[in-house]
């Protein structure tokens, strides 16, 4: 029954996975007694990697998942991946680029073949990696957005919304991404703050010779697309121009002054151009006013056959320039001026987007809208924490209609067919088309659906809808979703608006909105900061040479290729040590707090790392001090002792916290109570305690307390089993067969339920005292610098019925030879140093220097001073008085009464010592 000497995370790790997963205890288990409880798991990209987000997410989705399969539940925990549209498109299509081909020479067939192939061959990286970090999901059921049963899911939800009249085909302007060629979703356009500049040029007024209304731009090239210049109705320096008529420069036409409340009048001249076709902004504006809006740009960004002959097929900022040049020729150019602006780039490509009219599909979110704030305003689901409930209610108030068409090959061919005629024929197949039309000649939509809208349909198309299996009326709604505050628009609300409107339920109960996990210096992770931390290179450890490379191989720039090493050597000169999946989960879920940032530091990791070897050796010293591993201790002692009292009534304590903790989602603050039940009430006090008992000759104390040792054990290894999975099964199978436990896992067995009538708080109180008399003789002890091997006798004065009890473990604790009980005036005539705790004086009978005693003592007075201040500060101030409770009043009196106590007596004992 013996452990090895050191605790070794790998060769656990790689024992129990697998053993977890051939034993199917990751399975919905459908018990008909028990009560569901559900987690879907938000599908990463099939081409992705786990990042430290994922990492940090996905543990505190297993520790959930865990601590209620351990309550008795019927756990799933919906596993999947995501078949990303365009990041898997652009991997597949510069590996055609690389091959000197690409995808149009191939043809869509050939092309999307070649995309499969790259799914199966790197598309489970991610769950690979899943497995290395513990998740517990049931991998039986999981799920790809292109399989065949979540394709048929897509395709039901299409044709019903259109024959419903919710989505239709139109003319809108979307986020385009000239080097894809395909719309893209807000999500997917980083805007980014460059330098730039803000020109004003002089728009002629029509009939006033020599009068210019002046317009400031940050992008001139978009002119010939302009249909008006606004200005504000309230703006006094316009208000007799509007209604008039402009000369728009370097073209034919003319175009109307109008007012619009939209226009700052203190940004740049007051005077802003209205291009419909390719700022948001003057789209809105342009349908208030009735504006036809001209798309000037070709789908590569390319000036098309609406402008003059001389820029037809430059490049936008080719014409730019040459926009500025003639402008300025012609005397039109009033100023240029630097300025900042913020750059909307497509997350893939770092192409400027641009807002660009285009024939696309779009879903109707009015209705939709309405219905999904009013599941959250009727707390029906419910954000942790509550303010991101006001982040979502202001971006469904504010909806436009969803985009969902994308010019992409890969993904969700849009079901619909066109005639000749171009009349749009929607069904599930073409036949059905064919004969809705009463036409065999039709063509396919080239389109594909955005990545979102498949994903909206999760919650019910992982669970078989649109067939009303058993898993979809178990299952349905799921109780939490963990995900991240970005995704709250583009993810949660579209779920919650297709789950109640396919389903008639909601999809989740609460959502719980993680934040972003950032470096130690706060700092976002990201490749061009080259400060992006692999979680599996925190599990296994990592070389120098190897994270250098890593972090730098795919940057093209040597100077900050350059900078990154130097930062990497600087921060990691041994590269990063291997701390197992045990010690990164726990720092997970240290750092699992309320807030919006999470900083993630290694010393946590190494602290943590230091905790599982704690656990370890504890469990080591327990097995090692059971006489017989054959007998169980299944029968509780007749009586137990105040010290076994104490521990039973902490464990008990700190289980009902720690339950409390995980109903609220405060992982933080779970695995604090974990950390202080296991290190320090355990392993710092308990089991040193426990030497001292088990060396007495009394039976019954003996019995005592190799009961409580070993079922305490046992029970915070299932405590901790969510946060810590790998090392808590290992102990516990050594540990559980001496309790009577024979669960075939930890995993499976009972979660610890709270006992109230272990809590006792006489017991508390004694330990408390045993504890701080303790830490004085310690501190009495490195005062006079005596050693661990000093044994010394202890004098101490006090109500000392209250110390008989404990008196050999306060000799065993503070290294002592003996415990001698005086009257307080044996202690007040003494040169000797003096502790004081509450009502004892303590004194360690060694020959010390006065000089240095009589310093330490006026240090101790005017620490005790300075808090004496405090306390009086705070009973002086009305608003402290007023407001506080009584209790914290009355508790503050006390203390002041104690601290003033301890400085007359210390006092007393410096006069004594200077005489």
């Amino acid at each position: 029954m013996e452990l090895d000497k050191s605790f070794d995370p790998h060769s656990i790790e790689s024992c129990w996975y697998p053993f977890w997963e051939k034993e199917g205890l990751f399975k919905a288990r459908h018990l008909p007694s028990s009560k569901p409880y559900a987690i879907l798991l938000p599908p990463p990209n099939v081409t992705g990697t786990l990042h430290m987000g994922h990492a940090f997410q996905h543990t505190l989705m297993d520790a959930l998942i865990r601590y209620h399969r351990m309550r008795g539940d019927n756990t799933l925990w919906q596993a999947g991946t995501d078949h990303a549209g365009i990041a898997t498109q652009i991997v597949v299509e510069r590996q055609l680029e690389a091959q000197g081909t690409d995808r149009k020479t191939l043809g869509r067939e050939s092309f999307l073949e070649k995309v499969w192939q790259w799914k199966e061959q790197s598309g489970s990286t991610i769950t690979r990696q899943m497995r290395r970090l513990g998740s517990s999901c049931d991998w039986e059921r999981e799920r790809f957005t292109m399989d065949e049963g979540l394709s048929r899911a897509v395709n039901e939800v299409f044709v019903k919304l259109y024959r419903q009249g919710l989505i239709y085909r139109g003319k809108r302007l979307v986020n385009w991404d000239p080097v894809l060629q395909t719309a893209v979703s807000d999500l997917e356009v980083v805007a980014e703050e460059e330098a730039g500049f803000l020109w004003h040029i002089r728009y002629p007024i029509v009939n006033q010779p020599g009068e210019f209304l002046v317009v400031a731009t940050t992008r001139p090239e978009t002119l010939f697309g302009d249909v008006a210049v606004a200005v504000n109705p309230q703006d006094e320096r316009y208000q007799s121009l509007i209604g008039k008529t402009l000369q728009l420069p370097l073209t034919n036409r003319q175009i109307p002054i109008i007012a619009d409340n939209y226009v700052d009048s203190s940004f740049g001249t007051g005077c802003v151009k209205i291009t419909p076709a390719h700022d948001f902004n003057d789209y809105q504006v342009g349908n208030r006013h009735q504006l036809t809006p001209i798309n000037i740009f070709t789908k590569e960004a390319q000036l098309n056959d609406q402008v003059p002959q001389d820029y037809r097929g430059l490049d936008r900022f080719v014409a730019r320039q040459k926009v500025l040049d003639e402008i300025e020729a012609q005397g039109l150019l009033a100023e240029s001026k630097k300025h900042t602006l913020m750059v909307p780039r497509g997350d893939r490509t770092r192409s400027v987007i641009e807002p660009m009219l285009s024939d696309q599909w779009f879903v109707r979110m009015e209705g939709f809208a309405e219905q999904a704030l009013e599941l959250v305003a009727s707390e029906q689901i419910r954000f942790i924490p509550e303010n991101w409930t006001n982040t979502y209610n202001h971006w469904l108030t504010n909806i436009q209609d969803w985009c969902i068409s994308r010019q992409l090959w890969w993904g969700h061919r849009i079901p619909a067919w066109y005639d000749k005629a171009g009349h749009v024929y929607v069904a599930h197949t073409q036949a059905e088309a064919e004969a809705l039309a009463a036409n065999s000649d039709l063509t396919q939509d080239e389109d594909v659906l955005d990545t979102w809208f498949s994903s909206a349909l999760w919650p019910f198309s992982t669970l078989g809808w649109p067939e009303q299996t058993a898993e979809l009326a178990t299952y349905l709604p799921t109780n939490v979703l963990v995900t991240g505050f970005d995704i709250i628009f583009f993810w949660v609300a579209r779920m919650i608006m297709m789950t109640s409107h396919f389903t008639g339920k909601i999809p989740f109960q609460e959502v719980y909105i993680t934040g972003l996990v950032r470096d130690a210096h706060g700092q976002k992770m990201s490749k061009s900061k080259g400060n992006i931390l692999d979680p599996i290179d925190i599990i296994d450890g990592i070389d120098l040479d190897s994270l250098v490379k890593k972090r730098t191989s795919n940057l093209m720039d040597p100077k900050q290729a350059k900078a990154i090493e130097k930062a990497t050597r600087n921060e990691f000169p041994k590269g990063i040590p291997s701390f197992g999946t045990d010690a990164l989960r726990f720092t997970f879920a240290s750092l699992a707090t309320h807030g919006r940032d999470i900083k993630f530091d290694l010393q946590r990791c190494e602290g943590y790392r230091n905790f599982c070897n704690k656990i370890w050796n504890a469990t080591r010293y327990v097995l090692m001090n059971i006489p017989d591993h054959q007998i169980a201790y299944t029968t509780p002692p007749k009586v137990f002792n105040f010290i076994d009292q104490w521990m039973l009534s902490q464990l008990n304590q700190s289980i009902k916290e720690v339950t409390d903790h995980f109903t609220s989602y405060r992982f933080d603050l779970a695995a604090r109570c974990v950390y202080q039940l296991i290190w320090d009430h355990y392993c710092d006090w308990y089991v040193e305690l426990a030497k001292t008992s088990l060396n007495t000759s009394d039976e019954n104390i003996q019995y005592s307390t190799r009961y409580t040792l070993i079922h305490t054990l046992e029970t915070v290894l299932r405590l901790a089993h969510p946060l810590m999975p790998f090392i808590t099964e290992e102990l516990w199978q050594k540990v559980s067969p001496l309790v009577g436990k024979h669960e075939k896992s930890i995993m499976i067995a009972s979660y610890p339920e709270f006992l109230s009538q272990h809590v006792n708080k006489e017991a508390d109180q004694q330990i408390q005292l045993l504890k701080e008399l303790v830490n004085a003789c310690r501190t009495l002890r490195s005062e006079m610098n005596l050693s661990p091997k000093d044994r010394v006798p202890l004098y101490i004065s006090g109500n000392t019925n209250q110390l008989t009890s404990f008196t050999e473990h306060l000799v065993h604790l503070a290294r002592l030879s003996e415990v001698v009980f005086v009257d307080n005036q044996s202690l007040e005539n003494t040169s000797a140093s003096v502790a004081v705790v509450n009502e004892y004086k303590l004194m360690l009978k060694v020959e010390i220097d006065i000089a240095a005693e009589i310093l330490r003592l006026n240090k101790q007075i005017e620490k005790l001073n300075g808090e004496i201040t405090k306390a009086h500060q705070k009973l002086n101030n009305p608003s402290f008085v007023d407001k506080a409770p009584i209790e914290v009043v009355n508790q503050e009196k006390v203390r002041l009464s104690q601290f003033e106590k301890q400085v007359h007596e210390l006092t007393q004992q410096v006069a004594r010592l200077a005489e």
